[in-house]
């Protein structure tokens, strides 16, 4: 009986320099980032390390004090063993070097236990967070209804006057943040004229039409009509992050950058200033434009597994990990069956009550509260959403997880 050879392992993606892209002085036209490529492949292997070089940004200032020490216990965990999307075996070096991987870092009980860097991303490279940056919000309403500053039970409309004969019209700020109002916005990447491509218009991440004036991602919400009764499933919809966004400005009377670094950014310690991409009227993008370096990522994360050391209420946190996934359906129950949302959240298993931060083309933060374990990825897919590889990113974070709690 013949034996049957081994699969051969997949080749490891290319770099950018390996690919030249912006190699060269100056890079030739095809190397070169254009504003209908910058986030595809193989461009956005370049582009979501150097935002800064290509769109307006704000700072999130991390104040002038010391960073925050991070301790280590270095660990090797690549030969660790799970079952990836296909059925088949893999192991998590091999994951890491087959999924677009720019940077990973595992803590478990306080320390890390690795950190890994690949496509020339460095600890001081800055990458974009793409939906991660939903969460960063989420957190940030969370410390000012800890302050008192905001309701979550208030009505939109009394926060946001503006959006009265919107679809937002009747909302719950706690409604706009679980991603149940009844505003339509069609989630489509890409796809001419939906919401989210206009979207990406106002920010400045899409060029203008032509014989078009770009508007400002606020001109977009108000024109957002009601598509059903606020309250309902869960839906994912981009803009109700920037929604809330405009909520917590209009409320404390402050940009959101200023507000993320005052109430977290310098609080956690953070290594680095974060940014956010803005839009002609200087408005951050809140939904996606976050930017921040990997160790600062899993300083974020640290802070919420220690319970929010004074930056987020507990009680907050607490919450967040209590979704209802009765109103959590396909598709998003493919990749958590008994996942929820809550509070620009997600829940993988509301049963156990570990969220994740999660954005398109791979980026994750991961944290289990029963284990102190957190996981950290940034990448860069070729598309922004590949089921395979968000089934194998979960299958090797738990394998993880599981192999260093046991």
């Amino acid at each position: 009986m013949p034996t049957r050879s081994k699969p051969a392992t997949p080749a490891a993606p290319k770099t950018a320099r390996e690919m030249g892209l912006m190699q060269g002085f100056p890079p030739p036209p095809g190397a070169r980032p254009d504003p209908m490529t910058w986030d595809l492949a193989p461009m956005n292997r370049w582009a979501f390390l150097n935002m800064r070089s290509m769109f307006p940004t704000t700072d999130v200032r991390r104040g002038d004090g010391t960073p925050s020490e991070m301790s280590r216990s270095p660990q090797e965990l690549g030969r660790i063993p799970f079952t990836g999307a296909d059925g088949g075996a893999l192991s998590v070096r091999d994951w890491l070097e087959q999924s677009y991987t720019d940077g990973f870092l595992v803590m478990h009980k306080g320390q890390i236990v690795s950190e890994q860097y690949f496509n020339d991303m460095a600890g001081h490279t800055p990458h974009l967070s793409q939906s991660v940056a939903k969460s960063f919000v989420g957190a940030l309403a969370g410390t000012l209804e800890g302050e008192g500053l905001i309701d979550p039970a208030a009505l939109i409309t009394d926060l946001i006057p503006e959006l009265a004969q919107s679809g937002y019209a009747g909302a719950t700020l706690d409604q706009v943040l679980d991603m149940r109002s009844g505003a339509r916005f069609t989630e489509d990447y890409g796809l001419p004229n939906s919401d989210m491509t206009r979207i990406d218009i106002a920010c400045g991440w899409r060029p203008t039409p032509e014989g078009q004036t770009r508007p400002t991602i606020r001109d977009v919400i108000q024109t957002l009509p009601l598509e059903r009764e606020h309250g309902g499933a869960f839906q994912y919809r981009s803009i109700e992050t920037d929604v809330v966004a405009w909520a917590l400005e209009r409320t404390a009377q402050a940009p959101l950058a200023e507000l993320l670094s005052s109430r977290i950014w310098q609080k956690i310690g953070a290594e680095r200033d974060a940014f956010f991409t803005v839009d002609a009227a200087g408005t951050a993008l809140a939904d996606g434009g976050f930017n921040a370096t990997m160790r600062d990522y899993a300083r974020f994360g640290a802070m919420l597994l220690a319970g929010g050391e004074g930056v987020v209420p507990e009680a907050w946190i607490n919450a967040t990990r209590q979704g209802d996934p009765s109103a959590f359906g396909a598709p998003y129950t493919n990749a958590s069956p008994n996942g929820a949302y809550r509070n620009q959240w997600w829940i993988h298993d509301a049963g156990r009550g570990d969220i994740m931060a999660r954005g398109v083309f791979g980026q994750l933060i991961y944290l289990d509260f029963d284990t102190d374990f957190m996981a950290v990825k940034l990448s860069t897919w070729p598309d922004y959403l590949i089921e395979a590889q968000t089934l194998n990113a979960l299958a090797g974070v738990i394998a993880i997880r599981d192999s260093l709690s046991g």
